[in-house]
C-alpha cells in the first residue's frame, strides 16, 4: 500500500512538472508569434521574449529562497504558477492596446516567476520519493523537461495555425494550471524556516553552488555548454537554409535533437547509467561539441550523425546534473541550488545565443565551430578533475603492484 501511494505520488509530481515545463516552454514561441501578429514589428516581438527571459535569468534565486524557507512550499509554487499564467493571460489582452513597454514589463513578471517550473519543482522531488529512489525520479524529472522541450514550441506553431497566434498564449497559460493541483498537494516542510535574512540566505545559495567542488563543476559545466547550445540553436535556421533547402529544416533539426534528447532521458529512467554523473556531465559537453562541429561542414551525412549526438549530450547532460544537484546540495539550500543554477543555465543560453547571430552574418561555419569551442571550453571544469582521479588510482594500483612479492 505504501509502495503504491508513492508511486501515485510520483506520477501525480510528474503529470503537474510536465504540463508547468510544456507551458513554459510553449509560452516563448507564443509570445513571440502573437507579438508579431499583434504589433507586425519582429523588434517589439523580440523584445517581449527577451523581457521574459532576461527576468526569469534574475529571478531564480529569489524564488528558490523563497521556496527553501516556506512551510508549505507546494502552495507557493501553485501561487507562482498561478502568477506566471495570469501574467501571461495579461500579456495578451495589453498586446496592441497598451504601449509596448507596458506590456514587456508584464511580460518581465511572468518570467521572474519561471524558475518556479523549472528549478521549483525539481527541488521538491526528494518529499516526493524516499532516497532509495531519487536516482531514478530524477531521470523522470529530467524526461519532462526534454518531452516539454520538443511539444512546446509544435504546440505553439500549431496552435497559432489553427486557431491565431494569440490562442498560443492562452494555451500555454492553461497548461501551466493544470499543475495546479499537483503543486498543492505536495507535502508540507516539518522544519521551520531558518532564523536568517533574505538576503543571507541567498548568499548562502549562491556559496553553496559556487563552494562545494561536485555543484561548482556541474554548475560551470552545464552553464558554459548552454552558451553552446545558444549558438546552435540560433544558427539552426540559416544551418537549415545552406545545408538542407530551407530555414524551415532548421527547426527539424532542433527538433530531432529534442526527440533523441527525450529517448536518451527515458532509456536513463528504465536503465539508470552506471557512469558517475560526475563524468557524464564533461563526456556531454564533449559529444556536443563534437556534433557541432560536424554540423559546421555543412553536410546533410555529417548532419544525420551530429544530431543524434547532441540529442545524447543534451539528455544525458541533464540527467547527470539533477543527480548532482541532489546528492550535493544542503537540504536548506535545495530550492536556491535548482532555480540559481536554471538562471545561469539561462543566461548562458542567453549569451550564446546572442553572439552567434552577428558571427553566423560574418561565416556560419565559424560561429558553428566557435559554438564547438565553447563546448570544449565547458568540458574542461569537469575533465581534469576526472583525469586527476584517474592518474591517482592508476598510480595507486602500480603502487599496489610494485609491494607484491
Amino acid at each position: 500500500m505504501e509502495k503504491r501511494y508513492q508511486r501515485h505520488r510520483l506520477w501525480s509530481w510528474t503529470a503537474g512538472a510536465a504540463a508547468a515545463r510544456t507551458g513554459d516552454e510553449m509560452s516563448g514561441p507564443a509570445l513571440l508569434l502573437a507579438g508579431l501578429a499583434a504589433t507586425g514589428s519582429p523588434a517589439s516581438a523580440s523584445a517581449l521574449l527577451a523581457g521574459a527571459t532576461a527576468a526569469a535569468a534574475v529571478g531564480g534565486p529569489l524564488v528558490g529562497v523563497l521556496l527553501d524557507r516556506s512551510p508549505a512550499p507546494g502552495r507557493l509554487l501553485a501561487a507562482a504558477l498561478a502568477g506566471h499564467a495570469l501574467a501571461l493571460t495579461a500579456v495578451l489582452g495589453c498586446l496592441g492596446r497598451v504601449p509596448l513597454g507596458w506590456t514587456v514589463l508584464i511580460a518581465a513578471g511572468a518570467g521572474l516567476l519561471a524558475p518556479a517550473l523549472s528549478g521549483g519543482w525539481s527541488a521538491r522531488l526528494p518529499s516526493v520519493v524516499p532516497a532509495s529512489a531519487l536516482p531514478r525520479a530524477g531521470a523522470l524529472d529530467a524526461l519532462t523537461f526534454n518531452a516539454a522541450a520538443l511539444a512546446g514550441p509544435a504546440l505553439a506553431g500549431g496552435t497559432a495555425r489553427l486557431a491565431g497566434a494569440p490562442a498560443g498564449v492562452a494555451v500555454s497559460a492553461a497548461l501551466i494550471c493544470l499543475a495546479l493541483p499537483a503543486a498543492l498537494r505536495l507535502p508540507r516542510r516539518t522544519a521551520g524556516a531558518p532564523p536568517y535574512p533574505l538576503a543571507a540566505e541567498i548568499a548562502a545559495g549562491f556559496r553553496a553552488v559556487a563552494r562545494v567542488p561536485p555543484l561548482a563543476r556541474a554548475t560551470a559545466v552545464t552553464t558554459i555548454s548552454c552558451a553552446g547550445e545558444g549558438m546552435l540553436v540560433a544558427c539552426a535556421p540559416l544551418l537549415g537554409e545552406r545545408a538542407l533547402g530551407g530555414a524551415g529544416h532548421g527547426a527539424l533539426l532542433l527538433a530531432g535533437i529534442a526527440a533523441v534528447a527525450l529517448a536518451a532521458g527515458a532509456l536513463s529512467v528504465r536503465r539508470p547509467v552506471h557512469p558517475s554523473p560526475d563524468t557524464v556531465v564533461p563526456v556531454s559537453a564533449l559529444l556536443l561539441a563534437a556534433a557541432t562541429a560536424l554540423a559546421a561542414t555543412g553536410d546533410p551525412v555529417s548532419l544525420a550523425v551530429a544530431v543524434p549526438l547532441a540529442g545524447i549530450g543534451q539528455g544525458t547532460q541533464l540527467t547527470a546534473l539533477f543527480a548532482i544537484r541532489h546528492r550535493e546540495a544542503p537540504a536548506r539550500l535545495r530550492g536556491q541550488v535548482f532555480t540559481t543554477g536554471a538562471s545561469l543555465k539561462l543566461t548562458g543560453f542567453a549569451a550564446g545565443a546572442a553572439l552567434a547571430g552577428p558571427l553566423a552574418l560574418w561565416s556560419l561555419p565559424g560561429a558553428l565551430l566557435t559554438a564547438a569551442a565553447v563546448q570544449l571550453l565547458a568540458a574542461l571544469p569537469g575533465v581534469t578533475p576526472c583525469a586527476r582521479e584517474a592518474a591517482r588510482r592508476r598510480r595507486e594500483r602500480g603502487a599496489g603492484t610494485d609491494e607484491r612479492p
